[in-house]
Order: C-alpha cells, then sequence, then structure tokens
C-alpha cells in the first residue's frame, strides 16, 4: 500500500470517528452538563445540608445527658402526627437527632428533634434539598424512564472518551494543541484546543465517573444487581430467616430512597451490595415482649456499632431491628440485624463478607461520591465534573464557530465508505455490555442510513 493511499485510508478513518464523536456528543451533552453540575453539587452534601438546615440540625449543646430514644421517638410522632421509621442518633451535642417519619399523609419526611428533651426543631421532605439533588443527577426524579437515560450518558460517554482520545492523537511531531491551548477566545482553534487538552487531562476521571455512575441506572444497574446476587458475587448468603417479598410489601410502608417510592415496601438503606438481600424476620413464636429502641441501642453498642448509625425500627412482627453503619469508606460498612423480641444478632454483615462484584461496586461508588479517599478524592472528582463543563461550552463555542450558516454542521461521511470496522466492532461490545447504549446506536445508524439516501450512503458498509 502506498504513501497516498495510506495518508486516504487514515483520513477516512478520522473522519468516521469524528462523525461519531460529534453525535455521541449531540446525543449527551445537555445530561452530561446537568450531571456534572447536580454532580458536583452532592460531592458537598454534608457542607451544603449544615448550610441549608442549619437553623433546625444546630442545638444548644448542654451538660445534660441526652433523653431516651423512646422519649424521642414518642415526642416526635406526637409533634408531627407520624410513625418513625428509623432513627440516627445526634453526630455531636450540638446537633439534632434525625428521624426518617412517615407523616399523616403517607409522605416521607425527614424531622429533626433535640436529642435532650426530643421536642422537633423543624422538618424536610426525606433527604431534603440533597435528596433532591441526587435524585435530579441519577434522573429518579423524573421515572423509569428518564432514568434509563443514566444508563444512555454512561455508555455514550465512554464512547466519546474514546473516540476523543483518537481524534486527540498526534499525527504530527508535538506543537500546540497537544497539551497546550493556541490563539485567543475569538478564534475557533482556541477552543477546539481547550477542548482536547482538557479532554485528554481529564479523560480517565470521566471514563472513571461514567463506569461508575451505572450502578444507578434503572435498567443495567437493576439487572446486573439482579444477576451478581442469583450468582452469588454480590452479597454474602442470607443471615437468618429472611422475610419474603411479598410480606414485605403487604407490611411495610413505602421505600422513601426508592424512585417509585408508593409501590415499594421500605428497607434501611444499606449498601448497593446488599439491596437485594432479603431482609431477616424476628423469631416466630416469640414467649417475651419486644425490646424497645433504648434495649436495642445498648445491644448494638455493645456489639460495636458506630453510636451514630442508623436504626430501621422493626415493622409488624417478624421484623427485625437494622443497624446501617455507612461511612465514608466502603471498607468500614457493617449492618447488624437483631430480633426485635430477643436481641439476639440475626446477622453481621460488613464489607469482606460481600461478594467480588458487591465490593468493587461498592468501592466505586464510594470513590464516585467523593469520599473513599477524603478531600483528595473529593476535589479529584469535582475536577472531571468541572472538566465536563468547560469541553461542552468549548464544543459548543468550536461547532457555532465552525458550522456553515443555516445548518447544523454535522460532519460529512467519508467519500468511500466501510472504513472502520475496528470501531464498528468496539461499538458492538460496548452495546452488549450496555444493551441500552446498542439500541441507540441502532437507532443512530438507522438515522445516518436514512440522510445519507440509504444503504450505499451507510457510514460503515462496504461498497
Amino acid at each position: 500500500m502506498n504513501a497516498i493511499t495510506q495518508r486516504s485510508l487514515s483520513e477516512r478513518l478520522y473522519r468516521t470517528i469524528w462523525r461519531w464523536h460529534f453525535f455521541a456528543g449531540l446525543l449527551v451533552l445537555p445530561f452530561l452538563v446537568m450531571m456534572a453540575v447536580t454532580g458536583g453539587a452532592y460531592l458537598f452534601r454534608p457542607e451544603l445540608d449544615h448550610l441549608i438546615y442549619r437553623a433546625i440540625e444546630d442545638v444548644p449543646a448542654r451538660a445534660a445527658p441526652f433523653a431516651p430514644a423512646s422519649l424521642i421517638i414518642r415526642q416526635v410522632e406526637a409533634g408531627v402526627n407520624g410513625r418513625v421509621l428509623e432513627f440516627t442518633p445526634a453526630a455531636a451535642p450540638n446537633r439534632a437527632v434525625q428521624l426518617l417519619v412517615r407523616g399523616p399523609a403517607g409522605e416521607a419526611l425527614t424531622v429533626y428533634a433535640n436529642p435532650y428533651d426530643g421536642k422537633v426543631t423543624g422538618s424536610s421532605a426525606y433527604g431534603g434539598v440533597m435528596q433532591l439533588v441526587r435524585k435530579i443527577h441519577s434522573l429518579q426524579h423524573f421515572g423509569f424512564w428518564a432514568s434509563c437515560l443514566i444508563e444512555l450518558t454512561a455508555g455514550w460517554s465512554i464512547v466519546l472518551v474514546g473516540t476523543g482520545v483518537f481524534l486527540w492523537w498526534p499525527r504530527k511531531p508535538a506543537g500546540g494543541g497537544v497539551l497546550s491551548v493556541r490563539g485567543s477566545p475569538r478564534q475557533r482553534i482556541f477552543w477546539r484546543d481547550l477542548h482536547a487538552v482538557t479532554g485528554i487531562l481529564a479523560c480517565a476521571i470521566l471514563l472513571f465517573l461514567a463506569v461508575t455512575g451505572m450502578p444507578w441506572s434503572m435498567f443495567w444497574g437493576a439487572h446486573v444487581q439482579d444477576w451478581a446476587t442469583k450468582a452469588g458475587v454480590n452479597e454474602p448468603a442470607p443471615p437468618a430467616d429472611t422475610t419474603p417479598e411479598w410480606l414485605m410489601a403487604a407490611t411495610m410502608p413505602s421505600m422513601p430512597h426508592a424512585p417509585h417510592a408508593a409501590d415499594k415496601p421500605i428497607r434501611p438503606d444499606v449498601p448497593w451490595a446488599m439491596e437485594k438481600m432479603p431482609m431477616p424476620m424476628s423469631q416466630d413464636s416469640p414467649r417475651a415482649p419486644p425490646i424497645n429502641i433504648d434495649q436495642a441501642l445498648a445491644r448494638f453498642a455493645a456489639l460495636g456499632l458506630n453510636r451514630t448509625a442508623g436504626i430501621t425500627l422493626p415493622s409488624g412482627p417478624r421484623g427485625a431491628y437494622v443497624g446501617t453503619w455507612r461511612p465514608d469508606r466502603a471498607e468500614q460498612a457493617r449492618i447488624i440485624y437483631l430480633d426485635q423480641y430477643s436481641g439476639a444478632v440475626l446477622g453481621d454483615v460488613g464489607f469482606r463478607k460481600w461478594g467480588p462484584a458487591g465490593k468493587a461496586i461498592e468501592w466505586g461508588i464510594s470513590v464516585h461520591q467523593g469520599q473513599e479517599y477524603g478531600p483528595v478524592n473529593r476535589y479529584l472528582m469535582l475536577l472531571g465534573c468541572i472538566a465536563i463543563v468547560v469541553m461542552a461550552v468549548a464544543a459548543v463555542t468550536m461547532w457555532w464557530k465552525r458550522r456553515p450558516a443555516g445548518t447544523l454542521g454535522v460532519p460529512p461521511p467519508p467519500a468511500v465508505p466501510g472504513m472502520a470496522k475496528g470501531f464498528v466492532a468496539i461499538m458492538v461490545v460496548t452495546g452488549v455490555i450496555f444493551p441500552l447504549v446498542g439500541a441507540s446506536v441502532l437507532v443512530a445508524l438507522g438515522i445516518d442510513w436514512l440522510a445519507n439516501g440509504g444503504i450505499q450512503r451507510l457510514t460503515f458498509s462496504d461498497s
């Protein structure tokens, strides 16, 4: 093959990759920007939560001991005319107790109470503003089909990163646009270089965010969770006699952190690896009255559970107390189940007991949320969010400056089709791993086929 033919093939391959990079950006750019902004905000959830709810979170510290949890629960239930489902002790002498409450109309509330006397200091919708930010970030706020866009966005983001690296790759002796930005903001070359250089410096973070964001998707995430659970590579074996799903649905109120809260039973906010794990049941024919929350807390403390762990109260005669400790580091998570009558341990599950899939995904989620490795982790993820916004602004500006007047400026297909079979193979593999992405690729190919006059003009067909 002579040099001219080689160069021609290289140019056609470049045009093909550029064209699909453009399509991928067109599909996901608005969602990527939205996720970058909300994700960047969620990285600072503790600080923003306290800033927003300081008036009801902060209480005057006293020399007196905290009131018993049973007294606080009675005070709260009387104050809001609801039922307490979960109790989280005060994290500090000047902080309020947090309680998950089912309100009189069936709504889920986060209620704050003074830990010294149990008086209600205020309330918000479950999880407050930052829970809303989280649900917008994952598109769960808009229902099942909207949240499926998370999978599409993450999958096409992987395509964007792969094609972007190919387009950036130097084909001449290193100069401007590789690791430096040329020109001024009035010139297209400035925005092209800003887009390329930002992308190559942040590509590893962007790829990581895309892959670790997949567990939140309502299609891929749910199916992988089911598969990993059934295959035994996700969670440990059930810790004790377990509650049938039909009984849980019949006896337990709705789960506030689910996308369709009114249709789901409540479960503790356990790690991803244990969300599909059946709930343990208390003894079937108890010979003693139930222990109260104060006795349960004492039992959890004796077992070494962190004193600020959330405690889910039993629901129904077979329900169990569940103590859930979810610190920043996934490896330190721990969940203990207690029989509500005897206080016996029904299960004590930590990171080391999870399967390999559960460990890997939970670790990825912790890093994704900027928690696993402290401030360095948080600010590294924030840089990824900022990079997405910078690249999006640069991409739109670059496109606007390049496009011919009155057209979309879609990169043209190569003059001779049939070039990117390797790229097609990558797209097929991506589609198999992420089925919704694969379906969207077929749709994009169909649109490309129609827009270019049928099979003879299809970008990837053989001539």
